[in-house]
């Protein structure tokens, strides 16, 4: 599952075990990108509060299946199967239509996003894979693009954010050999505000 040590559900005590009871999925599952983080519980909330208030938020604007497939995206340019699989998964189950996932798949493999989204949505990708793969090139003129393109400042930070959580998630996966043996596919936590 992971190159280093964890602790499984079995075995976890006090407040790594009150997480995985929060955490489980149907039939018990706990993803294996949380179960990298069992011997440090600390940086397991960081991720967790990262990931449900960037992806799963109700303030965020732009919608749900567009962000997984912005998350999607980065991670293949990453080449982080996990998050593919996982987030393709969810954008697919948010989108309720198999065929239009399969669309934005294969312009992803292909490279070639305008058969997949209006030119407005292409250039939220554009930036995203620029912020992946270029970070320090981006400058004012992508976002006086992106504000071209119809979105407002929230909405753009709410791209960055997406682009930059899942460079951060890519590279726990990547840097600590995360499989994704066991997983069930497209789960996502029940909660997507604020649980405190």
């Amino acid at each position: 599952m992971t190159w280093i040590k964890t602790i499984s559900y079995k075995e976890a005590t006090g407040r790594l075990k009150q997480m995985y009871d929060r955490l489980k999925g149907p039939g018990g599952q706990i993803d294996n990108i949380l179960v990298a983080h069992s011997l440090r519980p600390h940086t397991l909330d960081g991720h967790l509060a990262l990931y449900k208030t960037v992806l799963h938020h109700s303030a965020n604007r732009l919608d749900r299946w567009l962000l997984e497939a912005i998350g999607t995206y980065v991670s293949m340019l990453n080449h982080c199967n996990y998050c593919v699989n996982h987030h393709y998964h969810g954008m697919k189950n948010l989108l309720a239509d198999e065929a239009r996932a399969k669309e934005i798949r294969q312009a992803f493999e292909e490279d070639n996003l305008a058969e997949a989204f209006t030119e407005n949505q292409v250039i939220l990708f554009e930036y995203a894979k620029k912020l992946t793969l270029q970070a320090a090139t981006v400058g004012a003129e992508d976002i006086e693009c992106l504000r071209g393109g119809g979105y407002d400042d929230g909405e753009i930070l709410e791209v960055n954010q997406v682009t930059a959580y899942f460079n951060y998630a890519n590279r726990v996966i990547l840097g600590l050999g995360v499989t994704l043996d066991g997983e069930m596919l497209g789960h996502s936590p029940g909660k997507s505000d604020s649980e405190k």
